[in-house]
């Protein structure tokens, strides 16, 4: 049975290795070098993730299969200068060998409705070039592109 709650502080040490696992996965993809470089995860994970936990304008979540934590992701809400409130998915990872069972959308759900109470007027999420089921994962909870970002390698 798939699963999400609020992670703690218990979870620490799985959030650290998934985080480790998510970095492993992208960084090799297209466009995943300069995600690692830029807004990925960067070692040390413990100290940023462990911030997060403490931080009520994020939320870290736990995806669980069975009981077990096969997933993590995590969310915050930033004030805009207008005075709105927009909410970005930062990470959101599921373990190879757990996926495709919803483990993935219960994470989201929890997030959807974890932005909408805090007063966020839309969720952001970052998909790398080339990952055609991420992108149809975040289509299915109403997340459509809305800027594409391009680059070019200088050396």
């Amino acid at each position: 049975m798939h699963a999400a709650r609020q992670a703690t502080r218990h979870d620490l040490g799985v959030l650290v290795a998934l985080a480790e696992a998510a970095v492993g996965e992208l960084a090799p993809l297209r466009g995943g070098d300069t995600w690692a470089r830029t807004v990925g995860r960067r070692p040390p994970l413990e100290p940023p993730l462990s911030t997060a936990l403490d931080d009520p304008g994020h939320l870290v979540v736990c995806g669980t299969l069975d009981g077990c934590v096969v997933g993590y992701a995590t969310a915050r809400v930033d004030g805009l200068d207008d005075g709105s409130r927009l909410a970005t998915l930062d990470d959101i990872y599921v373990l190879p060998d757990a996926r495709h069972v919803g483990v993935g959308e219960a994470m989201m759900d929890l997030v959807v409705e974890w932005a909408g109470a805090e007063g966020a007027f839309g969720i952001d999420a970052l998909a790398l070039p080339g990952m055609r089921d991420t992108k149809n994962f975040f289509e299915r909870f109403g997340l459509v592109a809305r800027a594409i970002v391009v680059h070019r390698r200088l050396s």
